[in-house]
């Protein structure tokens, strides 16, 4: 039995059954009805190697956009230059402070089970800093996005690649040429490093990196122009600015710039946040309908669950198999 067949026959309840309903939903909106997907990337889904079934998403055309948080874009190219120097460790969960600090000791930075060794985050650090630089000394300033690709162009990194090439869902969008918007940089390591840069003089200024309004802009091009002859879905993991930034730029069009354009039309949230007060991850999708990014209509699914389980699943059943 296939894993569209499983969930067919079992995934019929609870959030198992939203999982399903949203799973055949995204398939009916790219098969049936023509239209484009955004995803959105929050939380440590590039560590959890997410990449695996995103990138064959987006080689499958299932995917046309993303929206994805610093920390999830460098993270990507991390895991694929150091994959085997990562440390895992299976009971996290009782490690104490101790166990923390002669982790730290190690030159290790953890995220729930996956330790991410700092030697790498220097690695990747010398290489970007040469394109940093000669972007500020040009004026030709470039998205976080953008110098990843670049740099995924240097005939020098695939002798470092630990993992296939595949696996990275940024090499992915690169070369199927969908937009990625990165905003937020500076909560990440090499936005920290960026800025560190620029403090003690080895940067010329920030003006090497184009801002979050401007990512804006440019994806309010993107749907105006994308708009007009599909409809556009939002498949969101987690919450935080991947998915802030994105899907407010339907009410912007909309309310700042007074423009006819469509709302999102679909809909899909993983998440483990409850809803609570005031808590947009927690949110749930009815109440972006007073914000005019969803309408009465819009196919809307809340799966209060692990991303890192569920979203794998859901783009199996996309792809068909």
């Amino acid at each position: 039995m296939n894993v569209s067949d499983f969930m067919d026959r079992h995934y019929r309840h609870f959030n198992a059954r939203e999982t399903l309903a949203a799973a055949r939903s995204f398939k009916e909106m790219i098969e049936q009805k023509n239209g484009r997907m955004m995803v959105t990337l929050a939380g440590a889904m590039s560590t959890g190697e997410l990449g695996i079934s995103l990138a064959e998403m987006i080689r499958q055309g299932k995917v046309h956009a993303i929206t994805s948080t610093a920390a999830n874009l460098e993270e990507d190219i991390f895991n694929l230059v150091a994959h085997d120097e990562y440390r895992v460790i299976e009971n996290w969960r009782a490690l104490s402070a101790d166990d923390e600090v002669a982790l730290l000791e190690e030159g290790f930075n953890r995220v729930t089970d996956t330790c991410i060794p700092e030697t790498v985050m220097r690695h990747i650090e010398a290489r970007l800093l040469k394109l940093w630089q000669r972007a500020a000394d040009t004026n030709q300033p470039k998205t976080p996005a953008e110098f990843m690709f670049e740099l995924l162009e240097d005939p020098e990194l695939p002798q470092h690649f630990q993992v296939p090439r595949e696996n990275s869902w940024v090499a992915a969008a690169k070369d199927a040429g969908i937009p990625v918007f990165v905003p937020g940089i500076e909560d990440s390591t090499l936005g920290n490093i960026f800025t560190g840069r620029v403090i003690d003089g080895r940067l010329s200024g920030h003006h090497a990196l184009k801002t979050g309004t401007m990512q804006l802009e440019k994806l309010a091009t993107w749907y105006r122009e994308t708009s007009k002859d599909h409809p556009i879905g939002f498949f969101q993991i987690g919450g935080g600015i991947a998915g802030d930034f994105s899907i407010c730029v339907v009410p912007m069009m909309r309310q700042d710039l007074k423009e006819d354009i469509p709302l999102w039309s679909y809909f899909c949230q993983i998440s483990d946040a409850a809803t609570s007060y005031g808590g947009y991850s927690g949110a749930v999708p009815n109440e972006k309908i007073t914000w005019e990014k969803l309408a009465l209509e819009t196919p809307k699914f809340m799966i209060q669950s692990d991303a890192s389980i569920v979203a794998p699943l859901i783009f199996a059943y996309v792809l068909g198999l």
